[in-house]
């Protein structure tokens, strides 16, 4: 059984751990009234606040730039506002259905909380439920369509980073080599740097 926070780690490579800061994890739990994915919290203690191939971002709730919190609290004031309905065609891309909810919310306790985003308009959310299992997945793509994925987080990071449709229809898209990841300042003064992750012989 593939263990793929390490093999996430492994394809990142070394660990930058520029903000690990439990403190800033509680208080952000506490406002949005739950724990966040603890696979996904190592991640971006490991990485955040990076841009990923050139297209996903990480924030960190530590950071004065890129701050997760108020990514949270930014994207699910959209989303909430947002006809995101008018994208549901069918009951299998509904996420009431596919997460087992009355309702949709955004950023609270029982709602779909986001995670990351991309640059091509797609997002990332953590669901209490998919598809029956008690944690997951949920993404929304750059063409509005939704879909559930019943994984952890570390499970769907390495999928899409090999190149899986993990984004949304027609969203799988394959960078051979080693992971470019980009790092973001964190505070005024600082630049961004680049970097790759070790060889994946792919």
């Amino acid at each position: 059984m593939t263990d793929y926070l390490q093999a996430v780690f492994a394809m990142l490579g070394p660990k930058e751990e520029r903000l690990s800061d439990p403190a800033a994890w509680l208080r952000l739990e506490e406002e949005v009234g739950r724990a966040l994915p603890a696979d996904y919290k190592q991640i971006v203690d490991a990485y955040a606040p990076v841009q990923i191939n050139g297209h996903l971002y990480l924030h960190h709730p530590a950071s004065e730039w890129f701050n997760l919190a108020e990514h949270i609290r930014s994207t699910s004031a959209t989303w909430a506002e947002s006809a995101w309905e008018s994208y549901v065609t069918e009951p299998e891309d509904d996420p009431r259905v596919f997460c087992n909810l009355p309702q949709l919310s955004f950023g609270t306790a029982e709602g779909l909380i986001p995670l990351a985003s991309t640059d091509q308009g797609g997002q990332v959310f953590a669901a209490t439920q998919v598809h029956g299992t008690s944690a997951g997945v949920v993404v929304q793509g750059s063409e509005g369509d939704w879909a559930g994925h019943a994984m952890t987080f570390a499970e769907w990071l390495y999928r899409y980073l090999v190149g899986e449709e993990m984004i949304g229809w027609d969203s799988a898209v394959f960078y051979p080599g080693s992971v470019l990841l980009e790092y973001l300042p964190t505070e005024p003064n600082q630049r961004t740097w680049e970097t790759y992750g070790p060889e994946r012989g792919m």
